[in-house]
C-alpha cells in the first residue's frame, strides 16, 4: 500500500467533509494509504498571498513541505487550489537553492528547515497514473450510467510546463476516470472555461466570477449532463453555491464522491446532505 501525507486544505473539511470521507474511504480500496499531515496550515492560497507577497507564499507553503518531509511522504491533495500553490512552491523550492534558503530563514524562526525533498501530487493524478483505469473497475461494485460534465479547473493542468500530466488543451484524465465507473463524459462548448471564483475574484468581484459560472452552467445543461463532477473543492463551492441564483439545478459532486458512489458508500457518508444543489442518485 502506498503512503501519501493527506493535505485536507480549507475547503473541503470545512464546507464539503463528505469530500474528505469518501476519498478515505475510496483511497484504502484502492490501496493508497492516507497519512494525517498534522499541524498543517493554509497552503497557502496561490492566488491571494502569492499576489501581494511571493516570500511569504514560499515561507509558508515551505513550512507545509516540511512537515511532509519531517514524515519522509509525498503530499496528496484533493483540491486544484491546494495543488497549484504546493507543486509550484515545490518546483521552486527543490530546484533553487537559494530559494529555499530565504524561505528557511523564516522557517528557521519557528524551529524547522525545509531540505527540498516532498513531491506534490493530485489525487486524480495518482488514481489515473499509480492506481489505473482497471483497478478503478474492479473496484466498481454499483455500475453508473449518468451523464456527466467533467470540470477539470485551472489549477489541475496547468502551469503545464511544469505539471506535464496531461495535455493541457485536451486532457483525458478526468474522463477516463468518470468513465471507469461507467459514466459518459459528455462533450461540450468551452470545457476548460475557468469557474469564475479563482484568483480572489470570488471574494472581490463576486458577480464578474458568476457570469464565467453562468457560461459554465449554460454549457452543461446544452450538453444533458446530470451532474458535474469536479477535482476541487473551491470549484466544487463555486457552482453549488451559485447554482440557485443563476436559475440552474445540476448537482455537483467531487471525483472522489462519483467513486464513493460507484463502490457502494451511502449517501450520508458521501455527505450530499451538506450540497445546496441536492444530489439525487
Amino acid at each position: 500500500m502506498t503512503k501519501y501525507a493527506f493535505f485536507l486544505g480549507c475547503i473541503a473539511p470545512l464546507r464539503y467533509p463528505g469530500l474528505e470521507k469518501s476519498t478515505r474511504v475510496v483511497a484504502a480500496k484502492l490501496g493508497i494509504e492516507l497519512v494525517e499531515l498534522e499541524d498543517a496550515s493554509c497552503c497557502p492560497a496561490p492566488g491571494v498571498i502569492k499576489s501581494f507577497s511571493k516570500d511569504t507564499w514560499l515561507a509558508a507553503a515551505a513550512r507545509n513541505l516540511a512537515l511532509a518531509e519531517k514524515q519522509g511522504l509525498p503530499i496528496i491533495t484533493i483540491c486544484n487550489g491546494c495543488y497549484g500553490s504546493l507543486f509550484e512552491a515545490a518546483h521552486e523550492l527543490n530546484n533553487h537553492a537559494d530559494v529555499r534558503a530565504k524561505a528557511n530563514k523564516f522557517l528557521k524562526e519557528i524551529g524547522m528547515e525545509y531540505k527540498g525533498t516532498t513531491k506534490v501530487y493530485h489525487m486524480a493524478e495518482v488514481m489515473f497514473r499509480e492506481v489505473g483505469i482497471d483497478k478503478i473497475k474492479a473496484k466498481v461494485t454499483k455500475p453508473l450510467d449518468y451523464k456527466i460534465a467533467t470540470f477539470y479547473g485551472c489549477h489541475f493542468l496547468k502551469p503545464s510546463d511544469i505539471k506535464k500530466i496531461d495535455d493541457p488543451e485536451n486532457p483525458h484524465m478526468l474522463d477516463q476516470l468518470v468513465e471507469a465507473t461507467g459514466c459518459v463524459s459528455v462533450p461540450r462548448k468551452q470545457k476548460y472555461l475557468c469557474c469564475g471564483a479563482g484568483g480572489g475574484v470570488r471574494a472581490a468581484f463576486g458577480d464578474v466570477a458568476k457570469e464565467f459560472t453562468k457560461t459554465n452552467l449554460e454549457n452543461m445543461k446544452e450538453s444533458g449532463a446530470k451532474f458535474i463532477v469536479d477535482v476541487c473543492p473551491f470549484c466544487h463551492l463555486q457552482f453549488d453555491s451559485s447554482e440557485k441564483d443563476l436559475g440552474f439545478n445540476i448537482p455537483v459532486i467531487h471525483l472522489s464522491q462519483l467513486f464513493g458512489i460507484a463502490m457502494g458508500m451511502s449517501e450520508k457518508e458521501l455527505g450530499l446532505s451538506a450540497h445546496l444543489v441536492p444530489v439525487k442518485l
